[in-house]
């Protein structure tokens, strides 16, 4: 079991990585292996563009149903309300998903009264542009803490042209069904959860969101804690093909959203993926020899592939997973 240094600090109960002091790359590995999440202070990225994106966010989630539909289905890209995936998962939330790389068809935001399509394109791309920096900063902090050799050996995925990488903008309404609901209650009635529990399947994903609470981790003792929403700060999830990567000494993170009855939650997250070609596995300078690997080889279009058949809750790695010899 990794201790964790005693230079950590803890924002309640949660790791907080100032990026500015030199030790951080340390307190980020620690961070990686024992929670699979953090959070982050002192980043570059402008609150003028934070601020900028809430807003068209806001534009767009205020405006009535039968408009926010024109920019839809979500197939995967686009508006999408209540249905997340394809697989029967319901939640109490409305998004938008882009992609960072191809032309999404903004026009789909033309028709609705109040939006302007330009301006959330423009507003999304400035903010992507200074999520992806720091995220492929704290990747290569990350590779310098674990001593490889090749520090953008995680980075170079998200910059390489072809990286399919994506970005989600989510919006949860005021619940006023669950009045007086306990944020800490592990109650699995589908109608009192905003987002399921649930991994990310990419390497990283960064996470914003306004000063609503909701955001719930799962710890390694199998206890829920919810996490105080900082809308100055971000918070970071270890994904599903950076703990490949690891070779499981990394974990990645369980987490959910509970319904609010009082305020609404928006959140915006950039989830920085590999080019679909790109082969995921363990790196040989983390593993102590081949027979050592925990993980079968696969692209990033097969694991997607399999992860978007799943339901939310399942464990999408086992299939992947080295079965030991008996």
């Amino acid at each position: 079991m990794v201790i964790l240094s005693k230079q950590t600090s803890f924002f309640n109960g949660v790791p907080l990585i100032d990026l500015s002091k030199p030790d951080s790359k340390n307190l980020i590995v620690n961070a990686c292996e024992e929670f699979g999440f953090f959070k982050i202070i002192n980043h570059d990225v402008p609150m003028e563009f934070i601020s900028k994106l809430e807003s068209e966010a806001i534009k767009f989630f205020s405006s009535p149903l039968s408009e926010k539909l024109k920019a839809g289905p979500a197939d995967p890209f686009g508006y999408g309300n209540k249905q997340i995936g394809t697989n029967g998962d319901f939640g109490w939330v409305e998004h938008i998903l882009v992609s960072t790389n191809s032309e999404f068809n903004y026009q789909k935001f033309a028709s609705i009264l109040g939006v302007n399509p330009e301006n959330i394109r423009a507003a999304v791309n400035d903010y992507v542009s200074a999520v992806k920096k720091m995220s492929c900063d704290i990747l290569e902090m990350l590779a310098e803490g674990l001593e490889i050799h090749q520090t953008d050996v995680f980075s170079k995925l998200l910059m390489d042209e072809n990286s399919d990488s994506v970005f989600r903008v989510n919006h949860y309404p005021p619940c006023s069904e669950i009045e007086g609901l306990n944020d800490n209650n592990n109650n699995n009635n589908n109608d009192l959860i905003g987002f399921g529990e649930h991994t990310d399947p990419q390497i990283i994903s960064i996470l914003r969101s306004n000063n609503t609470s909701g955001l719930q981790i799962l710890l390694k003792d199998g206890h829920w804690i919810s996490v105080p929403p900082d809308e100055h700060s971000f918070f970071v999830n270890v994904g599903d093909s950076l703990q490949v990567m690891t070779n499981g000494r990394f974990k990645s993170v369980k987490h959910r959203v509970l319904a609010n009855s009082v305020k609404s939650r928006l959140s915006m997250i950039y989830f920085g993926g590999p080019p679909l070609s790109e082969k995921i596995a363990p790196l040989a300078s983390l593993m102590e020899g081949e027979d050592s690997s925990l993980y079968k080889e696969f692209t990033w279009f097969e694991y997607k592939k399999s992860a978007y058949k799943t339901r939310l809750a399942d464990n999408r790695l086992i299939l992947f997973e080295k079965i030991a010899a008996s």
